[in-house]
């Protein structure tokens, strides 16, 4: 799990968002909770090799099962987390994502102070 206030450079993925605020352009509301998955690598390889499986079309948790350093038995998933709770990086990153499934995801990929992180959010309130 990314705690907050762990610094680190983020790095936006193939269907990361642009950072914008969505909420002024009709898209995503504001929220005050995620529902969010991650896999997370230590080495930047494995992350790119994880990011390959997903645009392959494989399934966020079952790939998460097999790259991820933490979490990797529930899928990647740290369940529902409030604002505040995470990596400042990470919850940027996460907070402009919509809700997608792990059969279709849509993913940031980000840098932290515990490594390379593929992110995707399941649910919003």
């Amino acid at each position: 799990m990314a705690p907050k206030n762990k610094g680190g450079d983020k790095k936006k993925g193939k269907d990361s968002s642009d950072g914008g605020d969505k909420s002024s352009k009709g898209g995503l509301k504001p929220a005050n909770s995620i529902n969010v998955r991650h896999i997370l690598c230590e080495k930047f390889s494995k992350k790119e090799e994880a990011l390959e499986k997903l645009r392959n079309g494989s399934k966020f948790d079952d790939v998460a099962r097999e790259f991820s350093e933490d979490k990797a038995r529930q899928g990647g998933s740290l369940g529902w987390k409030v604002r505040g709770s995470l990596d400042a990086t990470f919850e940027k990153a996460a907070y402009d994502l919509e809700p997608s499934t792990t059969g279709n995801p849509k993913y940031a990929d980000v840098k932290t102070g515990f490594g390379y992180h593929l992110i995707m959010v399941e649910g919003r309130k």
